[in-house]
């Protein structure tokens, strides 16, 4: 039988027809729940619970949400009643119903890329069909332009708490993601047997949504736990709640953090590199638009990039620092030949004309397209690094009033855009409080690496001064010492100019800005 509780919270509560364990309702409008005792999948109807299915464990994931958590969006305030978790090729992703109290609707609260995205459920007439679908095509969907940015199959794979329909555990469901100029991110969800279902949604800040009875510590996380690495036995212990991947400091095997605490490890060998010139750990002070507050950034990660060879062989290389703020989220410091960045992957995406990227009012000028691979990495990372990891990149420099680039990189079955503004390398030495010799190391303002500080200091006599510099490299014992000294005798960049030493000819850092990486790797929230 069932029982109504105080009316005031609109709380209802029944027997589990599967174990008797009682099922409570915070929402009236809640049409299904999962048996806390049980696990038991049911449907409300009416005062009758049926039971549908069963769920599968929940894969453990690091978001501070809980069943519970109440926050404020726009001033109205929600609570957490539930979420489902898919599965799909690169791993799981989790979506929070966020139950409205005053208007009674129902809101996805889900991780973006390192970010988080509130949606809501929308009726739509006309879905185009999945066959229909082109990754990165522009696609009208209610008349507004929306841009193709993931094309995911993937399974709905686990529940609990309440829901406002009941899942159909264990469905494959083909998902697409879709990204606008009005930097919105859309769902459509297509089903066996059903209408694709389709949410809208924008950007939030976890700090700006007032959160209360947040997860403080889960005991599913691998955050704070000493582990071993896999390959050398050594102690490893993962700072982050959202880290999927951890490199082990002994051996610099990568190590996937998939699954349940204490399940084995997964991983794969990677050649001893040398360290950063940001150490791992340090914390800087770097804003993220111009005049705007600085913010403390603390170093989590760290990636070497190169370029594909070209015909002749030739590749540039650059790097990457993951940087992560409590309440910002994650941030990308990039280190290239033509200078720093500090870049952040956008929620939409810009508009394409001919050759030009358009955000926010400002254009963007086609600066060069590249094939990018993945060659050595350090830290902790919020997704599943993977070997050799490689996509298509295309650079945007912005042109008129614009500064900065927009950078676009499509892997796999995504597509994902970022947008960095250009950081003067003392700025980046002041905020990381780097020692002369740090310094030393890191690659200073649009100067490509191989060329030290004599270059600099002789730049002012223009071309007899630089062809004085080159002639002097083309005799010297090992044009390649630069490279060995700077970054180290096991670095691409090092090991790329003996190669081409070897072949006859002289290396070339090239003028490529480097791409910098973001939900490429990381996967979107769908």
């Amino acid at each position: 039988m069932a029982e109504d509780q105080t009316p005031a919270q609109r709380r209802w509560r029944a027997a589990c027809p599967n174990c008797g364990a009682p099922v409570e309702f915070a929402s009236a409008a809640s049409g299904s729940a999962v048996c806390g005792f049980c696990r038991s999948t049911l449907a409300r109807e009416g005062e009758v619970l049926r039971k549908t299915g069963e769920s599968a464990e929940l894969f453990s994931d690091y978001s501070p949400l809980q069943i519970g958590t109440q926050g404020k969006f726009q001033n109205e305030p929600f609570t957490i009643l539930g979420r489902v978790q898919l599965a799909y090729e690169g791993g799981r992703w989790t979506e929070w119903h966020a139950f409205f109290d005053n208007s009674g609707k129902s809101a996805w609260l889900s991780e973006d890329n390192g970010s988080f995205v509130l949606s809501w459920p929308l009726p739509l007439a006309q879905p185009p069909a999945w066959s229909a679908l082109v990754l990165g095509a522009q696609q009208l969907i209610d008349g507004q332009g929306f841009r193709v940015a993931a094309l995911t199959p993937a399974t709905l794979h686990a529940a609990e708490g309440e829901l406002p329909q009941a899942p159909r555990l264990g469905e494959a469901v083909q998902v697409a993601e879709l990204r606008s100029n009005r930097d919105e991110v859309g769902s459509l969800e297509y089903g066996a047997d059903q209408a694709p279902r389709w949410s809208l949604g924008q950007a939030v800040d976890l700090a700006t949504l007032q959160l209360v009875n947040t997860r403080e510590e889960s005991s599913a996380s691998w955050a704070g736990r000493s582990l071993q690495c896999p390959s050398c036995g050594a102690p490893i212990q993962p700072a982050l709640q959202q880290s999927q991947s951890i490199t082990c400091g002994q051996c610099s095997a990568v190590i996937e953090l998939a699954g349940t605490p204490g399940a084995d490890l997964q991983f794969h060998a990677q050649a001893m590199g040398m360290e950063p010139p940001i150490p791992l750990g340090r914390t800087g002070r770097l804003s993220l638009a111009p005049d705007t507050a600085k913010l403390p950034w603390q170093v989590v990660g760290f990636m070497e990039r190169c370029t594909t060879p070209d015909e002749d062989g030739e590749q540039y290389f650059w790097r990457e620092y993951l940087l992560f703020n409590q309440q910002q989220g994650f941030a990308f410091l990039v280190d290239a030949t033509e200078g720093w960045s500090l870049a952040r992957v956008l929620t939409g995406a810009p508009d394409l004309v001919m050759n030009s990227a358009r955000w926010q009012g400002k254009t963007y000028s086609l600066h060069e397209r590249y094939g990018a691979i993945t060659t050595h990495v350090l830290g902790e990372f919020y997704w599943k690094v993977q070997r050799d990891e490689r996509c298509e990149v295309a650079d945007y420099r912005g042109t008129g009033g614009a500064k900065g680039t927009l950078s676009r990189e499509q892997s796999g079955h995504e597509v994902t855009w970022s947008l960095g503004r250009p950081l003067d390398a003392r700025e980046v030495a002041s905020a990381f409080g780097l020692n002369a010799e740090q310094q030393a190391r890191i690659r200073p303002d649009g100067t490509p690496a191989g060329i030290g500080d004599a270059v600099k200091g002789l730049a002012v006599f223009a071309v007899v001064a630089l062809l004085l510099v080159v002639l002097f490299k083309a005799c010297s014992a090992d044009e390649c010492d630069d490279f060995k000294t700077r970054f180290g005798e096991t670095s691409a960049e090092y090991q790329q100019c003996r190669a081409n030493q070897r072949a006859g000819s002289s290396y070339r850092s090239g003028s490529g800005s480097g791409g910098w990486s973001g939900g490429g790797f990381g996967g979107g929230h769908k």
